[in-house]
């Protein structure tokens, strides 16, 4: 470290910073930034978008709240009493000690669960690990809550548009038109409702909100290294995922531990804003340079996944980042893209050319995909055709709504796709729960203090943009584990809310 702040580069840094804060550029930045808050606080336009709702301002108390807050926390409340009745037992036994004090530490628990989860290979991956991993969370919790009897779940802070979406999930169940199968994709929104329940209860400081970050960039890091060693190691192109007579000169498309480079590609845009999040908020030397490593690894491999959708979607992700964090330093961020431009790998440049070509047969494919999801919306867009891809290709295939050579798998949209499954209901539930989640983070840290929950809320609420962007030419919940991940990240957002309001 000493040498580092010795060298000649560290020196240039420092007088480039300092130029940089005396000039005009910076103060034209400032007023700017000044400028756009104001905008935003005083718009007769923007202030109805940004404040929060009527009712997710009375869902915390409401009668339905209160009513699923009691139910969830009384397996802890019957805890606590047993743990009252045999007090002297508990607190000489060595095991119950503890178990106690495992509850008590659900979040670091958490943050090493997530990163196991996440790099499982997908030849050996079950969805059943995910729903066995977030029940053990949730014993956890109830274990802490025991021994200990300020601990609960807060159903109250993950607020009603996803307690709404939830009950359209069960709905798309009882009028499926697969039933069975719609049972088995809700194991997986159990499992993923599960994590934002456990995720947003388990977090009491920014240290564990740091180390549910620290999990996530472990992720980014191994799954980075291991697609590097694919692509080193002389993946074979896959003419399912890319159109040779456009790309010809594009190579294989890593997909790590993941069965799908697209997969792949939504699974560090999801988690690279935490990584990204996690460099900025260290406090240690060590810290910085290892999630720094981790972010150097993801965006390589995020080039390599030529995933379009994703890349778009990062873009977005980083804007969001910056004008959150630092508005200040967009211009900088602007003017450096633009350098970076002719620095781009001539595959990757074409790649990007061929989004808006519709000779690009992934890209006119999608057009078929995206009116057979609609039609399917058009004829019941009230119930919808019932949870989970299987019931939607159902009845697409019943009723021969899709007429292209490659079959018809998704909507390949996520929006179409949930509205196909979940009706108008599950689309509201679903919409209204990223938009309130985004409000609530992006409300919170432009009006608290700086730190490391203030920057990682910024990270999450950042990628849930980038997701939602990525997800209008992509259906991100194809896969389970992807589906959870998405909702960590929404947990992340309201957790980070949920400390910053505390420390405000």
């Amino acid at each position: 470290m000493t040498l580092l702040k010795e060298s000649y580069l560290f020196h240039l840094l420092l007088l480039v910073q300092a130029a940089y804060q005396d000039s005009g550029l910076h103060r034209l930045a400032v007023w700017l930034g000044a400028w756009c808050n104001a905008q935003i606080d005083e718009s007769t336009l923007l202030r109805p978008l940004c404040r929060e709702g009527a009712v997710a301002r009375a869902w915390p108390d409401s009668c339905v709240c209160h009513l699923l807050s009691w139910l969830v926390n009384l397996p802890g409340r019957l805890l606590r009493r047993f743990y009252l009745l045999l007090e002297g037992t508990f607190e000489t036994s060595l095991f119950s000690r503890l178990a106690f004090r495992l509850g008590d530490e659900t979040a670091f628990a958490e943050g090493w669960l997530i990163l196991l989860l996440w790099v499982i290979p997908y030849e050996f991956w079950n969805n059943a690990y995910t729903l066995m991993a977030f029940v053990l969370l949730l014993l956890l919790l109830h274990t802490g809550a025991m021994g200990r009897g300020d601990r609960h779940l807060d159903v109250e802070r993950i607020g009603f548009f996803p307690m709404l979406f939830f009950g359209a999930v069960l709905l798309g169940v009882v009028f499926s038109f697969t039933r069975n199968a719609s049972v088995r994709f809700l194991i997986y929104h159990v499992s993923a409702a599960l994590c934002v329940l456990v995720t947003v209860s388990a977090l009491r400081t920014a240290e564990e909100l740091k180390r549910l970050a620290a999990g996530a960039s472990g992720c980014v890091a191994l799954s980075s290294l291991y697609a590097i060693f694919q692509r080193l190691s002389g993946l074979e192109v896959n003419e399912s995922y890319v159109d040779l007579d456009l790309n010809a000169d594009m190579p294989s498309r890593v997909m790590s531990f993941f069965d799908n480079p697209n997969t792949f590609a939504e699974v560090l845009l999801l988690l690279m804003p935490l990584t990204l999040a996690l460099i900025l908020c260290s406090k240690h030397v060590f810290s910085k340079l290892a999630a720094s490593a981790a972010f150097v690894l993801g965006g390589t491999a995020m080039g390599m996944t030529y995933c379009r959708a994703a890349w778009i979607g990062f873009a977005c992700v980083m804007v969001v980042m910056i004008f959150l964090w630092r508005p200040k330093l967009m211009p900088v961020f602007i003017v450096l893209c633009c350098l970076a431009v002719p620095f781009l790998p001539a595959s990757i440049w074409n790649r990007v050319l061929t989004i808006f070509d519709s000779s690009d047969s992934s890209t006119s494919s999608r057009f078929s995909l995206f009116k057979a999801g609609l039609d399917v919306i058009v004829r019941h867009p009230l119930s919808g055709a019932g949870l989970g891809t299987a019931a939607v290709q159902r009845y697409v295939k019943l009723l021969n709504l899709y007429h292209a050579r490659t079959p018809f798998v998704h909507s390949h949209n996520i929006y179409l796709q949930v509205w196909a499954e979940l009706g108008i209901l599950g689309f509201t539930g679903f919409v209204g729960s990223i938009l309130w989640g985004i409000k609530r983070a992006a409300h919170t840290v432009r009006h608290c203090a700086d730190g490391a929950a203030r920057i990682i809320t910024c990270a999450a609420c950042a990628a849930l943009c980038g997701a939602m962007v990525c997800g209008l030419a992509d259906y991100l919940w194809n896969y389970p584990r992807v589906m959870c991940i998405f909702w960590f990240v929404f947990a992340m957002a309201l957790g980070g809310v949920k400390l910053c309001g505390e420390q405000g």
